[in-house]
């Protein structure tokens, strides 16, 4: 194949990044992208997404609700704290975990996470693909902004970071909340960098574009583009090479999703001491409108796969949790009352996990509006807490950027107090 560089740069994604090809690569091979521009004076930020809309009333039960709980969910609930092995666990008095995230209590109790109950996006939306987007973007009812909240923490940040690595993607797609002018690295996994073991395909592409770039000895930005591409693969060569082994006896669970995969990896490259910012990973599946399996079946299945890569994560980065914020969302959460199917329909507020060596933990913030006939948001727990004023909070104190405006334009955060300063 005759290649230019004006066919090159015409498979190129825009004139300031450089991607990888279609006609380079194979399909399977991740994207990379990058931006130059070299300092990180805050935590690194791992976001977890929920997709699907996850029960946060079971996740997180409120107990103490009472009849206003157990009466909607007769065969769709968690028994209060104390009856039995399928029991809530005590956070509070109040609120309780489900039993399948028990990995997570004792960081809970040591002070390491946080919930924030009752919170979410404002906007009414019960689809999916809308409510996703609008909390991505960090703009609720509005799709005109293009980019989404992560990406507009990295260009409004203050300091510039020129690692390939500093936000990273886990997974085949850019999420939506990376889009913006700081290209992401889109990595669905380390191996992957490696052309799958295919040293003929890694040597084929890497001469094509030595022959079209001065890669050596770089002279304009394109070069130092492509010089980029070559460090990069060779850096994750030679992670990969290295093999993996988490700390502290931490066991990462092996799901079909990959979940447990991305969050082992996610660890291995903040190990690995790449410059990485921020890096993203998705569960899903929470879409549980027909037999949910609250305590024994699927849904309780998703909550220990949750539950396990968490306090996996947590026990393998223990030493580094000091400058690590994790926080998970959800684009909604569902109906108070379950439906005819022994399941659960798309609702409204839900509930958020903070983890991390800055966190005040050991406590479920709520401002919480009950789950009385009376204070439900058209049969919807009502959300109190805006999930900006959450993140808010982390970008401000934990990741140093004050440029809040630009974060989460026309809208001006209520502090919380869920984490301390950096």
């Amino acid at each position: 194949m005759v290649q230019t560089r004006r066919n090159f740069l015409k498979a190129m994604s825009g004139a300031s990044v450089l991607g990888v090809s279609k006609a380079l690569f194979p399909s399977w091979m991740p994207r990379l992208a990058f931006r130059q521009p070299d300092q990180t004076p805050g935590d690194i930020l791992v976001v977890i997404f929920l997709r699907g809309g996850i029960d946060g009333i079971s996740a997180v039960v409120p107990f103490g609700d009472g009849a206003a709980y157990y009466d909607a969910r007769p065969t769709q609930h968690v028994a209060e704290p104390g009856s039995g092995s399928s029991a809530a666990l005590d956070l509070d008095g109040y609120f309780g975990f489900h039993p399948a995230l028990s990995p997570l209590m004792d960081i809970y109790r040591s002070g390491g996470m946080s919930v924030v109950h009752a919170t979410g996006s404002i906007d009414p939306s019960r689809s999916h693909f809308d409510a996703m987007q609008y909390m991505e973007y960090g703009t609720p009812g509005d799709k005109s902004t293009g980019t989404g909240w992560v990406g507009r923490h990295l260009q409004s940040a203050a300091w510039q970071n020129d690692s390939p690595f500093r936000a990273v993607g886990m997974g085949a797609m850019v999420p939506t909340s990376l889009r913006g002018r700081i290209s992401p690295l889109s990595l669905r996994s380390i191996a992957d960098f490696h052309l799958r073991g295919r040293e003929d395909e890694l040597r084929r592409a890497e001469q094509i574009l030595s022959q079209l770039y001065t890669v050596a000895a770089p002279a304009d930005a394109l070069d130092s583009q492509a010089k980029l591409v070559f460090d990069t693969v060779g850096m994750l060569q030679d992670i990969s090479a290295s093999g993996y082994n988490p700390s502290n006896g931490a066991a990462y669970p092996m799901d079909e999703q990959g979940f447990g995969l991305g969050l082992q990896q996610i660890a291995q490259l903040i190990k690995s001491d790449v410059g990485l910012e921020v890096a993203c990973v998705d569960l899903g599946g929470w879409d549980t409108h027909e037999q949910q399996g609250t305590t024994g079946g699927y849904f309780a299945n998703q909550l220990s796969i949750l539950g396990q890569g968490l306090a996996a994560f947590y026990a393998d980065m223990q030493d580094t949790m000091g400058n690590i914020t994790l926080v998970t969302m959800s684009e909604f959460g569902r109906r108070v009352a379950e439906n005819a199917s022994a399941g659960t329909d798309h609702g409204h507020g839900n509930f958020m996990f903070l983890m991390g060596g800055g966190v005040q933990g050991g406590q479920v913030f709520a401002k919480w509006p009950t789950l009385a006939p009376e204070k439900l948001n058209d049969g919807d727990l009502a959300i109190t807490t805006d999930y900006r004023d959450v993140l808010s909070e982390v970008i401000r104190l934990r990741l140093k950027n004050e440029a809040l405006d630009q974060v989460f334009p026309n809208y001006t955060a209520t502090p919380l107090g869920l984490v301390v300063p950096r």
